[in-house]
Parts: C-alpha cells; sequence; structure tokens
C-alpha cells in the first residue's frame, strides 16, 4: 500500500467527518436545532449502505482500485455541496410534521439526500479496507486519525471562514483525496489527465463557487426571527459575524423600528429608543438599544418582570449571565447598581458591542462599573470567588423558539438542579437569583424551573425551599426569584407593590392568599399558583408524575430542560391537534423518534435487504450468525458512548459544537491508536497464554469496561472541579480523559474485521455493513435514552453490550 493511498484515505476521512461538524453549525442556521444525532446518523448509513455495494460488487470494483477509489472521493465532493444546496430547497417544516404528513416525505428526501456524500466517501474508505485487508490495522489508524483531525480542524476553519467557505474547503478536500491516490499511477497518460484536471477542480472549488448554491440567508426557515424580521419593508442586515458559536446578524428596521422588551407592562408609558436586532443563528434576539447617557428614558425596562429583583435590593453587585446587546446591563444601570459583572458566550457579540456599535449603545460595555467577560456561564460561576447580590438570567431563546417545541432536544446546563446550587453558592447573605422564562400555555418552562429549583434548595438543606422562592408573570414572560434566605415582611410588600403597579399577576410567594392571584392577566384556573403550591408541598412527586408535561427536575445527567414530552398523552393531544393542541406538541421530540423510524427503515432497505442474497451463499452458518451479533453489538456499543460523551461534555467544554469536535476527535484519534496496536498486542498476548482464552478482545472489553465505570464515577466531581479551566486546557484535559476510552475502543472492530478476513474473506464488507447499519439507529436511540433515563444508562447499557462480545464468540466457535 503506497502513502499516496494511505495520504488520500486521511484526506477523505478528515472531510468526511470535517462535513459531518459542518452540516451541525448549517442546521442550526437553516432550522432550529444543530441534529448532531441525525447527522451522526446519516453518516453512518451512507457508510452502510456503502458497505452493502462492496458486498455486492467488490470483486469487480477492486479490479480498478484507483479509479474507482478516484470517482468515490470525487462524487463525495461534488455531492458534499449539491446535497447541501438541493436538501435546503425542500419545503421541509420540522414544525408542521404533526398535522402534515407530507413533511414525512420531504424528511425521507432530505436524509436521502444527505446520504449521498457519505455513501461515497465511505464508499472509498471501505474499499481500501477491501484492498488491503492484510493492512487493516495499519489502514484503519489512518482512516481515523484523519477523521480526528478534520472534526477539530473544521472549528478552527468555522473561526476565520463562514459556514459556506468552509464548505468550499471540505469540497476540495475530497477532489485533493480523488488526486492522491491516482499519484501511483500518474506515469500513464490517463491517470495523469485525470490528477491534473482533479487538482484544478480542488482549486477552483476551495476558491470559487456559485454565490446562490451555498447561500445561507435565502434557505432559512421562514418561521425562524430572522426571516420573518426580513419580511418588513426596509429592514436589512447590516452586519454579519460567523464563529462556530453562531452566525451573528445585525438587522436595522427604519420603517417599523424595532421595540424589543419582552412582557412589557401594558401600564408602561415610555417609549424604548430605537433599537438594532441582533440574531443569533437567525432565531434567538437580543437588542442593541440607542443609549445616550440619559437613564430616564429607560425607565420602560423598570415595567419588565426581570426589574423585579432591583426593587427588593439597592446598591447591588449583579452578575449577569447571558449578557447579550446589554439590555440588562441597561436594566442594572437604571437601577444603580455599583458593579455589575456581564458574561457572554460569545467574543463576536461583545465586540460588535463594545467596538463596531459602541457609539449606538452609549458605551455601556466600556463603563467603569461594567465588567464584561467571555466565557460559558457555569465555567464563569465556577471560576470566581466573588459573591453577589444579583444573579440575574435573562431570556435565552426568542419566543416562536421556545414556543415551538424546538429546544427539547437542546442540552441545557442552565437550568439544572448542579446549575441552580451552584449559583445559589454565589449569593451573598440574602442575594437573590432571578431567571425570566417565556410564559406558555399550558405552563411547562415556568414549572419546570419551579421544581428545579425546590430540589436544588432540598439538595443544600433546606428543609422549608417554599419561604425563599417568589413567582410572578406578566402577559408573555415569568420571572422565578430565589433568595439565599426567607423573605422578610418588607420584601414580599415591596414584591407585590411592584407587581400591582405594574398589573403583573403574583404566581406565588410565601404566605400568599388565593385572592391575590389571577387579578389581571386572567387564565381560565390559576395553573401557576396551583402548581407552585403542590410544588413545595408534601405531594410534589405525585404533582409531577400526574401532570400531562415532563415537569420533573433537569439534572446534569439528564439535562434537557426544554423537553416536556410524555407518551401516555400523546393520543390526548393528537385527537386536540386541529384545537390548538399541536402547539403543545414537543415538535423536536417528535421529528426525533420519526428520524429513528426512518432510520430504521432505510437501514432495512440499504443495508439488511441483501441479507437474502447473503443467505445463499452462508445461510445457517455459526459463522455468519457470529457476524451479525458481534458487529451488531459493536454498532451500538461504540455510538451509545460516543453520543453519551458528547452530550455529558457539552457542560465542561461549553457548546455542543465544541463537544462534537472534541469527542469526535478523541474517539476517533485513539481509537486509531488502538485499532493500530490490535494485532500486535493480539500476538504478544496468544504467544504468552498459550492455551487460555486471553486475547486483545478480552483485554479491551476489560479496559473499555474499566475505563467507563471509573469516568461513570469520577467524571461529575472531576468536571465541577476543572470547569473554571480555559477552554484550550479543558480542550486537552478532554482529550485526555477520553483517550485510554478510545484506545480500547479502537481495538474490537480491526479484531473482528482481521478475523473474519481470515476466515471468509468475502464477509468483510458485510461486517462494515452490519456494523454501520446498527450504528445508524444507535446514533438516535442513544438521544431518546438520554432524555428518558440519563447519559449514565446509555454508557451502562454499552458496557454490557461490549462484554457480550467475547461470549459471542466463543459460543459461535463451539457451534462450528
Amino acid at each position: 500500500m503506497s502513502r499516496a493511498t494511505l495520504a488520500a484515505v486521511a484526506v477523505i476521512s478528515a472531510a468526511i467527518l470535517a462535513y459531518q461538524v459542518l452540516l451541525m453549525r448549517l442546521f442550526s442556521i437553516v432550522s432550529w436545532h444543530h441534529f448532531a444525532y441525525m447527522i451522526i446518523s446519516i453518516a453512518l448509513l451512507g457508510f452502510g449502505a456503502s458497505g452493502t455495494t462492496l458486498a455486492l460488487a467488490q470483486r469487480k470494483l477492486l479490479r480498478h482500485f484507483s479509479a474507482v477509489f478516484s470517482a468515490s472521493a470525487a462524487l463525495f465532493a461534488i455531492t458534499a455541496i449539491a446535497s447541501f444546496a438541493m436538501a435546503m430547497r425542500l419545503p421541509f417544516n420540522p414544525l408542521a410534521i404533526v398535522w402534515d404528513a407530507r413533511q414525512l416525505i420531504w424528511l425521507t428526501l432530505s436524509y436521502a439526500l444527505l446520504v449521498l456524500p457519505f455513501f461515497f466517501g465511505g464508499g472509498a474508505i471501505g474499499l481500501a479496507f477491501s484492498r488491503y485487508k492484510h493492512e487493516i490495522g495499519r489502514l484503519y489508524a489512518f482512516d481515523l486519525v484523519g477523521a480526528g483531525i478534520g472534526a477539530l480542524g473544521v472549528v478552527g476553519v468555522l473561526f476565520l471562514l463562514s459556514p459556506a467557505a468552509t464548505l468550499r474547503v471540505i469540497g476540495a478536500l475530497g477532489l485533493l483525496a480523488a488526486t492522491l491516490v491516482l499519484l501511483p499511477k500518474v506515469a500513464r497518460r490517463g491517470s495523469r489527465l485525470a490528477a491534473t484536471s482533479l487538482g484544478a477542480a480542488a482549486v477552483v472549488v476551495m476558491f470559487w463557487l456559485p454565490p446562490s448554491l451555498v447561500s445561507l440567508n435565502s434557505h432559512i426557515s421562514e418561521y425562524k426571527g430572522l426571516a420573518m424580521a426580513l419580511r418588513v419593508p426596509g429592514a436589512r442586515i447590516i452586519e454579519e459575524r460567523s464563529s462556530p458559536l453562531g452566525l451573528i446578524s445585525i438587522l436595522e428596521s427604519p420603517t417599523i423600528p424595532f421595540r424589543h422588551a419582552p412582557g412589557l407592562s401594558l401600564n408602561n408609558t415610555v417609549e424604548p429608543p430605537l433599537q438594532l436586532g441582533m440574531f443569533t443563528d437567525a432565531e434567538a434576539i437580543s437588542t442593541i438599544t440607542r443609549f445616550e447617557g440619559d437613564l430616564k428614558r429607560l425607565s420602560y425596562l423598570d415595567f419588565t418582570t426581570s426589574a423585579l429583583p432591583f426593587h427588593l435590593l439597592q446598591d447591588s453587585k449583579v452578575l449577569i449571565l447571558g449578557a447579550g446587546g446589554g439590555e440588562q446591563v441597561l436594566l442594572a444601570l437604571y437601577h444603580g447598581a455599583r458593579q455589575i459583572d456581564a458574561v457572554e458566550l460569545n467574543p463576536q457579540i461583545i465586540d460588535l458591542v463594545a467596538d463596531k456599535y459602541a457609539d449606538f449603545a452609549g458605551g455601556i460595555y466600556n463603563r467603569p462599573e461594567v465588567d464584561v467577560h467571555i466565557g460559558e456561564a457555569r465555567s464563569f460561576v465556577a471560576r470566581t470567588a466573588g459573591r453577589y447580590d444579583l444573579i440575574q438570567i435573562p431570556l435565552l431563546y426568542s419566543f416562536g423558539t421556545a414556543a415551538a417545541g424546538t429546544q427539547s432536544l437542546h442540552e441545557n446546563y442552565t437550568y439544572t438542579v448542579e446549575a441552580i446550587g451552584e449559583y445559589l453558592d454565589h449569593l451573598a447573605a440574602g442575594g437573590l437569583l432571578s431567571i425570566t422564562l417565556w410564559l406558555k400555555l399550558p405552563p411547562r418552562d415556568t414549572l419546570k424551573l419551579f421544581a428545579t429549583t425546590v430540589e436544588a434548595l432540598k439538595d443544600r438543606g433546606i428543609a422549608d425551599p417554599g419561604a425563599r422562592i417568589a413567582l410572578i408573570r406578566s402577559w408573555k414572560t415569568t420571572t422565578l426569584i430565589v433568595k439565599n434566605g426567607s423573605f422578610t415582611a418588607t420584601e414580599i410588600a415591596k414584591l407585590k407593590d411592584f407587581a400591582t403597579g405594574r398589573s403583573f399577576d403574583l404566581a406565588y410567594y410565601p404566605g400568599i392568599r388565593v385572592e391575590e392571584i389571577n387579578r389581571y392577566n386572567i387564565l381560565e384556573r390559576p395553573y401557576y399558583f396551583e402548581a407552585a403550591a403542590a410544588l413545595v408541598g408534601l405531594h410534589a412527586e405525585e404533582y409531577i408524575e400526574s401532570y400531562k408535561f415532563a415537569i420533573a427536575p433537569a439534572t446534569d445527567d439528564r439535562p434537557y430542560f426544554y423537553d416536556f414530552f410524555k407518551w401516555r398523552f400523546l393520543p390526548e393531544l393528537l385527537s386536540l391537534r386541529t384545537q390548538g393542541a399541536a402547539a403543545m406538541l414537543d415538535m423536536g421530540y417528535l421529528v426525533l423518534f420519526a428520524t429513528l423510524i426512518q432510520a430504521a427503515l432505510l437501514s432495512l432497505l440499504l443495508i439488511l435487504a441483501p441479507l437474502a442474497i447473503w443467505q445463499r451463499r452462508f445461510g445457517g452458518t455459526a459463522l455468519k450468525a457470529r457476524t451479525s451479533a458481534y458487529f451488531l453489538a459493536l454498532g451500538l456499543a461504540f455510538l451509545f458512548i460516543e453520543i453519551a460523551y458528547i452530550q455529558r461534555f457539552t457542560l465542561f467544554l461549553g457548546h455542543p459544537l465544541y463537544a462534537v469536535a472534541v469527542v469526535l476527535t478523541g474517539f476517533l484519534v485513539f481509537a486509531g491508536g488502538g485499532s493500530a496496536l490490535a494485532p500486535r498486542l493480539d500476538r504478544a498476548l496468544r504467544t504468552r497464554h498459550q492455551g487460555r482464552r486471553l486475547g486483545v478482545l478480552e483485554v479491551a472489553v476489560g479496559g473499555i469496561s474499566g475505563v467507563a465505570v471509573l469516568h461513570f464515577l469520577g467524571l461529575p466531581p472531576l468536571f465541577a472541579a476543572l470547569i473554571a479551566l480555559p477552554d484550550s486546557v479543558k480542550i486537552i484535559v478532554s482529550l485526555a480523559l477520553i483517550a485510554p476510552l478510545a484506545f480500547f475502543m479502537g481495538m474490537p472492530f480491526p479484531f473482528g474485521i482481521a478475523r473474519i478476513g481470515r476466515e471468509s474473506p468475502d464477509l468483510v464488507p458485510w461486517a462494515w455493513a452490519i456494523n454501520g447499519c446498527a450504528s445508524v439507529i444507535a446514533a438516535i436511540l442513544a438521544t431518546l435514552l438520554a432524555i428518558h433515563f440519563g447519559f449514565a444508562v446509555v454508557v451502562i447499557i454499552a458496557i454490557m453490550l461490549y462484554l457480550t462480545t467475547p461470549l459471542t464468540l466463543r459460543m459461535s466457535d463451539s457451534a462450528q
């Protein structure tokens, strides 16, 4: 095997994984979610389908290895761009999937289009495995190391280039791989011409493609906030910034100005100043407000529910988690806060407010009483030694996003039991934690936050959590405040005066009376009061269990705060969907479930359907049974652990895209190392333990189980202790933690492939295919299991699957 071929495998693997990570970024922009589980499943479906194709036609294809590999890599490059462009032009709307059956067709077509690049890329790699099966360890190592570099490298590229430009780079990499594999044959005229043409095409794709082909703004869902705002006459985007953390779009609307003040009291008489809309990934909106130094012009902010804690405090030291365009900073300035720490994850937002639009914003991020910090909320709180009079968490999503249920699949570590506990630990005596959410009916978000807060207080030994919590609501928002101590009579009087003066409704405070509730923004029933009273009462668990939405406290092990789905109430909601109940369904969860069914069917069609053909050749043999059982278990187990670790490391690394890139890199690179050493280790073990059943598989399974158990016990406290480290250090720590587990996980697959290759070479592509089929389903199934049972359960299931693999081989051996 030539170095050029190894390089080609590494490059195409890097391109495939870079494309996989980039698709998550692209989906976040044009849709509502990064759809990590679906992208991974699509990739694996393509790999599995390519394995099946090789199983049926490998003899013909192997006779023209270089030409077929080159063509496959080139087709990957073409379809990586064209398939995404075509998929974005399909009228797929996940919000309509409940009442419009056609959306399932569009979802299937999207899936089928996006499978194509992975089919061709996986076909190139699978062909190399079939061609060089006797060098499987070395080849597998180049494959995984290249993939790992691609997964992490694309994050760095996204800091430099836009997503559309990054897509061009990935296309160029595919063409480069197609060129490299032809180099050993470049002396031939035809190969030389093909290599030259492909190389030239790579340069062209790298630097130019028709703008309309890869433009994102024209394909953003018409239901996202930016798309709707652009329909206003005269509205236009005046600035864009892009990074892995988000696409920031600054919008001005001179004809119908922005007046963004969520939940503003109808009693307010002060017009908000001119504002610029700032959208992240075309949806989550913050605003940059014109401020000329006159605090009186900001009095309208005092008529929002988030102003409540300032009426219970004086001369406060404030921490704002999610500063955005600076609205909450302006509120704190209006109330005379002595010190304001504003934390924002995306440095580009800070740059826009503090530099580009500093004059418009009145230089609020450059004022002496305001300290701006770039970082993730939990990480900042963990590393700060200070205590605050007020910790303020403003609205993090637009109302459209929250109402649509599109956030139900997001891992959100801001509102977990552990997070609330950390915030409370950083409050000064008598300090307040204030969290504002959108009001939704029937109530969901706020009740889950209330239940989570009660649990966090109980975890800290507070016998009467209800004495420390208050809740108010406007016509559109709710604000929950939690005190480090019990509320005093004076504070309760101020709370009531604040609500009454703004026609906000009291939903809960210690000692609230029934006649005080549901007075202004009248609901059919006092839902919020009833729920709050139940959640601080003796029968909270019974109330949570009987409620029609999932409002059990969110935890770091199950951080799906916006998941409210309960299966047993689905028939009722579906029966009422034409009467408005469709808005109560968690669309994200239903799309996830639809995708699982779709993935299973497509796997059956594209991967397992050829089973009948194989049965004629291998039917009834123990070898076929061993191959199926072994690689099915490996496919499920590997992806279960990988998906669980992506979700778990999101907390530590602070962003889902970082977690995807780092975890995939760690597993692929170090699994590649384990793959390369597996044959040598197996020979050494067999020589040393002659006559015993100890080999590399037993060592690998033991290593996987041991490290996974250590992680199960040690990762939560370790993350808590190290979360305050700089991002660069956390990436290194993450890779170091993943390395031993991934190293052992890299051994069983090449071991099985090598063994099948010795006993029946024709089954190698089939083993690749069935492993891919299991992985396709596992990528989605792992997310479903994590939502319902937590990451720990997913990992435990994976360990049990790994433990069955040595037993499977022994049983089939004895049957032969």
